[in-house]
């Protein structure tokens, strides 16, 4: 057996708050809304893929924001991506603490930590 690849990440979100989760993976990181099965799409919840990267955001009747917890997600534009953050509203704290990696942190709507990282084989640069 071995373990092969990474089918999603799943991360909790308040009943009811999908257009703010559209707002945010859909207008702001540029993801694309897929439908949920229909023996799932009553829990409530979105999903959310662009290439191979799938987030499922899942309704959680008491929900707690992943704070610690997050998906590194690696981003062509880290530079870019910033400052689309920061005009819409989100806070965002960039981080040295690997050498060599250009990476900083936001918090989707709802609270949960995400970490972006730039692909410096795909821009050739490291902003």
């Amino acid at each position: 057996m071995q373990i092969v690849g990474l089918d999603h990440v799943q991360l909790a979100m308040p009943r009811g708050k999908e257009a703010q989760a559209r707002a945010f993976y859909c207008d702001v990181l540029g993801m694309s809304e897929v439908p949920k099965p229909a023996t799932l799409a009553s829990r409530g919840g979105v999903w959310f893929e662009r290439g191979v990267v799938k987030i499922h955001l899942g309704v959680e009747d008491e929900f707690r924001a992943a704070r610690k917890a997050h998906p590194a997600l690696v981003v062509t534009e880290l530079g870019e991506l910033i400052r689309t953050l920061a005009a819409n509203g989100y806070e965002v704290l960039e981080d040295t603490g690997i050498p060599g990696v250009c990476r900083a942190f936001s918090h989707d709507p709802f609270g949960n930590r995400i970490e972006f990282i730039q692909d410096v084989t795909a821009s050739g640069h490291n902003n």
